[in-house]
């Protein structure tokens, strides 16, 4: 398994515009919140409060991430939590059904992801390999605990 630096290191070879970067602050939250947004409004097969697709996919995650960094994991935990939190709020929003409003952010938030990856010039890294898609997040966070001086 490659360590999360290795993954921060291959992600970023496509992630160097500063265009691209831009997109990717605001595009990844939210495509991370409307796909948490989508697995909440489908059919769980638990009729516990919190138990569903969102928070099974938010549990994995984290494990995942905590395998990678501990430290990085913990402070997903706490991303994850907020993005969750959002999505409750969303879901008890009347304008439109929770599934709707999260298939559109998420469709625009592709959107602005493809439009940042056709100003680098460089095809979206999950294109190589899907992993890419859970290390997004995590290396917006890497970012941050760096600027912070956090070791992960």
């Amino acid at each position: 398994m490659r360590t999360v630096d290795e993954w921060f290191s291959a992600y970023g070879e496509s992630h160097q515009h500063p265009v691209n970067k831009a997109l990717h602050w605001v595009c990844i939250p939210l495509i991370t919140t409307s796909l948490l947004g989508l697995l909440w409004a489908a059919p769980a097969p638990c009729s516990l409060p919190l138990v569903n697709w969102a928070t099974a996919l938010a549990c994995v995650s984290v494990a995942y991430y905590t395998a990678l960094s501990p430290r990085l994991a913990l402070g997903m935990a706490v991303a994850i939590v907020g993005m969750l939190a959002a999505v409750r709020g969303l879901a008890g929003w009347e304008a439109a059904p929770l599934w709707c409003s999260s298939l559109v952010i998420f469709a625009v938030a592709w959107v602005g992801q493809f439009i940042g990856h056709a100003v680098e010039g460089k095809r979206p890294s999950f294109f190589a390999d899907l992993q890419f898609l859970a290390i997004g997040p995590l290396w917006l966070l890497g970012h941050v605990y760096r600027k912070l001086g956090l070791r992960y």
